[in-house]
C-alpha cells in the first residue's frame, strides 16, 4: 500500500500520475521526448534499455520492468534477454557504443560526478556523439527521479513480468503523453 492515499489502484507511476495529473503532463512530456522522439540517433530501444538499466541498478522494480518490456519489444528480443543485459551488460549482444553508453548510465545513477573523462572519451571513439551522450546522461538522471519517485511513495507493482509485456505494444503505441491517465 502507497505511504499516502492515491485515491485508484493503478500500479508505480501510473497511480502517482492519476494523483497528480498536472504534474503528470509535465513527467510524461519529458518522457516523451527523451525516450520516444525520433529526433535521435539512439533507437527507441536503446534508450528504453538505458532506462530500464538504471531502474535496475535502483531496484525499482515498476519501473525497470515498464521499461524493460518497451526496450524489449523496440529491440525484437525476450524479457528474459533484457533481463540479462541488466545482470551483465559487457556479455550482452550489443555494440561497443551501447556499452560504452550503459557503463556512463550506471556512473550516473550512482552521482553525476561518477562520469569520467575517460568514460565519454570511450563513448566517443566508439561513435558515440555528443547528443547521444547528453541524452544518455539525461535519460539516467530523468529516471533516477522517476525510481525515487514510485518508491518514495511506495507504489505498488505487479510482480508477474508477463504482465509488462503485456502492456508494452499498448505504450509502444501511444506514448507516454496520457490522454487518460487510467490505462
Amino acid at each position: 500500500m502507497a505511504h499516502i492515499d492515491l485515491q485508484n489502484d493503478l500500479p508505480g507511476i501510473r497511480g502517482l500520475m492519476a494523483y497528480r495529473p498536472d504534474t503528470a503532463k509535465h513527467l510524461n512530456a519529458l518522457a516523451e521526448t527523451l525516450l520516444r522522439s525520433d529526433d535521435n540517433t539512439l533507437s527507441r530501444g536503446e534508450r528504453e534499455l538505458i532506462g530500464s538499466y538504471v531502474s535496475y541498478l535502483n531496484d525499482c522494480f515498476f519501473c525497470q520492468h515498464v521499461h524493460g518490456a518497451l526496450a524489449g519489444h523496440y529491440l525484437q528480443c525476450d524479457i528474459q534477454t533484457i533481463e540479462e543485459i541488466k545482470k551483465n551488460f559487457t556479455a550482452a549482444d550489443l555494440s561497443d557504443k551501447m556499452k560504452a553508453l550503459l557503463a556512463i548510465a550506471a556512473s550516473v545513477q550512482q552521482s553525476g560526478r561518477k562520469v569520467t573523462s575517460e568514460q565519454i572519451a570511450e563513448a566517443r571513439d566508439l561513435g558515440a556523439t555528443d547528443r547521444e551522450i547528453h541524452d544518455t546522461v539525461l535519460i539516467a538522471a530523468a529516471f533516477c527521479m522517476f525510481n525515487r519517485y514510485v518508491d518514495g511513495l511506495a507504489t505498488w507493482a505487479p510482480t508477474d513480468l508477463q504482465f509488462y509485456v503485456n502492456r508494452a505494444p499498448q505504450r509502444a503505441a501511444k506514448g507516454y503523453i496520457a490522454t487518460d491517465l487510467h490505462t
